[in-house]
């Protein structure tokens, strides 16, 4: 990425624009880097801005009952831009009180309609900061919720179809805060600031300082960085929270059986970080330092299987402390690649590779025999136990595309749960019984790589449609194990994406 740095030159005025229902334009010179503003949908006491040169702070004037579901309404300045861009401000209310949900944001549109597909990062009366998005061709509105609130600047940037949130780094600049969405906007699109008070009898003032809109341009000499996000979804709402974010690879989050924690692996290790955010601990284990995305807690929450490839190169099943030590191999052979453990705690489930073909596999958790549970040509993967212990899931291609299946847990009566357009992969059911989440592909992609854009699903164990829980970044390490809180109430996973420095 080129940065262009150059200043914006702006007038030394100052200006105050009140709106009526219908838009005014206002020249360019009266409103700095923005060329209008105008009320968004039925607002029934009119919007103000007011715009400082010397000091670029904005202040806006916003009433309106609501920027959410499928219509909006909020009081907007902005400007029409085409390409890569970064649009830069501090945000703060200046009134106390008023609606918790009242929102001044940094915004992207692309229409002035108040149902138009947009992204924002809103913050919000309470101080909540998160990245809200509504996806072209209509919808509600959904969210990324961001653990720092009220953050002192806050940046809204594009590059091509991505729009991530850019928070202060330690030493103060701008950096990608994990937060983002891919959207495919048609240019030109609308660029600004808005406020709703989200309560139409209000008006409600937030002051925008240092506001910078900057044009960027491409560099593709430059290799992007990869971003990684664990994040929670929330099955009733579908709005999502970042936990964490790093630009170290990180995968297959675990949802520890007490509910405090997240168990995932990173460069060979395996590590814990608390649900409410932090930094993430190492866990012994041993000599596995070569561990990779197929790991898990036991029902009562006392051991881990994992599967580590540190001897002869082959990844073999083994099982240790949740608080870590000295690993036990279960696998006589490997590959295996662990995915399941039955309710009543004695037996794994896995994918092996035995003689050029790789089916599903159980074995006594305290090491045995294994007995294979499919034959079927072509892969069979990511097999998962029902919470009666019943049946096991899992993921077969033997139809030609990859496809979620049912078994009961002994392997009889293997029988198709999905025969959509997707490519699907790796079901779990949830702790209560009611829904399988799973992983879909476009029907073009073979295999589950990374760095592709994905589905997380939902499909109800008792009969129903399937829901579309997420759309996102990812594939390979957003969601190989079992990662359900164990209310039943949320999903772990971890996005990923590609951003230009």
């Amino acid at each position: 990425m080129l940065r262009d740095n150059s200043p914006i030159t702006i007038p030394r005025v100052l200006y105050t624009v009140v709106l009526a229902l219908a838009p005014i334009v206002a020249p360019a010179a009266e409103l700095g880097p923005f060329q209008a503003g105008q009320d968004i949908g039925k607002t029934s006491r009119p919007g103000s801005a007011e715009f400082d040169a010397v000091a670029q702070t904005c202040v806006i004037a916003g009433g309106g009952e609501n920027m959410w579901f499928t219509n909006d309404a909020f009081h907007f300045v902005w400007k029409r831009l085409s390409g890569d861009f970064s649009l830069s401000a501090a945000v703060e209310w200046l009134s106390a009180g008023g609606n918790a949900h009242r929102k001044a944001c940094l915004l992207v549109r692309q229409s002035l309609e108040p149902n138009s597909a947009y992204v924002d990062v809103a913050v919000h009366g309470d101080g909540l900061t998160s990245l809200q998005y509504r996806l072209p061709g209509g919808g509600p509105t959904r969210e990324i919720q961001i653990a720092q609130k009220m953050p002192g600047l806050a940046a809204l940037q594009r590059q091509s179809n991505v729009f991530f949130v850019s928070l202060p780094a330690a030493d103060g600049s701008l950096a990608p805060s994990g937060a983002s969405i891919r959207i495919a906007f048609d240019d030109p699109v609308y660029v600004g600031l808005g406020v709703c008070a989200h309560d139409d009898k209000a008006l409600e003032k937030a002051r925008f300082s240092k506001v910078k809109l900057e044009q960027k341009r491409s560099r593709f000499s430059d290799k992007p960085v990869l971003h990684c996000s664990p994040e929670t979804v929330a099955v009733a709402s579908k709005d999502r929270r970042l936990i964490y974010h790093t630009t170290n690879h990180m995968e297959a989050p675990n949802w520890s059986r007490d509910g405090r924690s997240f168990l995932f692996n990173s460069r060979g290790r395996l590590f814990r970080i608390p649900i409410a955010g932090g930094n993430p601990e190492a866990i012994d284990t041993g000599f596995a330092v070569r561990c990779n995305n197929d790991h898990g807690f036991s029902p009562d929450g006392t051991r881990l299987a994992i599967s580590d490839q540190t001897k002869g190169g082959k990844s073999l099943i083994y099982l240790l402390s949740a608080s870590g030590g000295v690993p036990r191999q279960i696998t006589p052979q490997g590959p295996s690649y662990w995915h399941g453990w039955s309710p009543d705690g004695l037996t794994l489930a896995y994918c092996a590779e035995r003689n050029g073909e790789f089916d599903v596999y159980s074995i006594p958790a305290g090491g045995g025999e294994e007995k294979r549970l499919t034959s079927a040509p072509g892969l069979d993967d990511g097999p998962d136990y029902t919470p009666d212990g019943q049946y096991i899931y899992f993921n077969s291609e033997r139809t030609g595309t990859m496809q979620i299946w049912r078994m009961k847990s002994d392997g009889a009566d293997q029988e198709p749960v999905t025969s959509d357009s997707f490519n699907n992969w790796f079901p779990h059911p949830s702790p209560d019984g009611k829904w399988i989440v799973f992983l879909s592909y476009e029907k073009s992609v073979t295999g589950h790589p990374e760095n592709q854009p994905v589905k997380l699903r939902l499909l109800p164990i008792g009969g129903g449609p399937i829901q579309e829980l997420a759309a996102l970044f990812g594939g390979q390490g957003t969601i190989n194990v079992p990662s359900w809180s164990p209310d039943s109430k949320q999903v772990a996973f971890v996005s990923y994406e590609l951003i230009y420095p």
